[in-house]
């Protein structure tokens, strides 16, 4: 009799392992499907991905010392100019 159970029990086993591995492969093809609807989605809406967006405003801070920069060399230059004249 020990047998039969051990075997009912191998089998319930068996089965709720591959029912395990069925829900993680659903699981998996349902975020691949919300991936790929959420990218369209963004792409659709022409939303700026990451990666531009930091390298935009790495530019843009750039830009501003460099303006900086230049105001305050030409500052120094008027002052120069005013001491001259």
């Amino acid at each position: 009799m020990s047998n039969g159970t051990n075997r009912i029990l191998d089998d319930f086993a068996k089965l709720m392992t591959d029912a395990a591995g069925a829900a993680q492969g659903l699981r998996r093809e349902v975020e691949t499907a919300f991936q790929s609807q959420a990218e369209r989605f963004l792409n659709n809406m022409d939303v700026v991905k990451r990666e531009e967006f930091e390298a935009v405003r790495e530019m843009a801070a750039r830009a501003r010392d460099e303006n900086d920069a230049l105001k305050a060399r030409i500052e120094a230059l008027e002052a120069k100019l005013a001491a001259q004249g």
